[in-house]
């Protein structure tokens, strides 16, 4: 008789950021001085003007400092991507505080 592993499979940060690439979430952002940018510097989001639609944690088995999130983001005029910080006391001061100004984090 063959038994059915139900043993969940963490999926790793380039699994996660990979299916959220296939998913339309293309722009790679990062925090600026004066809001979350898009990777060209072309375009600076206040907190305001985005959501996080969902995020995920990633903590390393052997190393506390693998500890890493990923945030999925949707801007108010359709742009989709990812933001990827450290989290725990290697966490970026800039992107905890935009982060903390965000209204709408949802978690899927």
């Amino acid at each position: 008789m063959k038994t059915k592993d139900t043993t969940l499979k963490m999926e790793t940060l380039s699994e996660l950021t990979n299916d959220a690439f296939s998913k339309g979430y293309t722009e790679s952002f990062k925090v600026v001085t004066s809001g979350l940018s898009t990777a060209d510097g072309s375009i600076v989001y206040n907190p305001q003007d985005i959501r996080i639609s969902n995020f995920y944690r990633f903590e390393g088995f052997s190393d506390p400092q693998d500890n890493s999130i990923l945030y999925l983001i949707e801007t108010n005029d359709g742009k989709k991507g990812t933001l990827i910080d450290a989290y725990g006391p290697d966490a970026d001061a800039k992107i905890s505080s935009f982060i903390r100004q965000v209204e709408i984090i949802g978690k899927a």
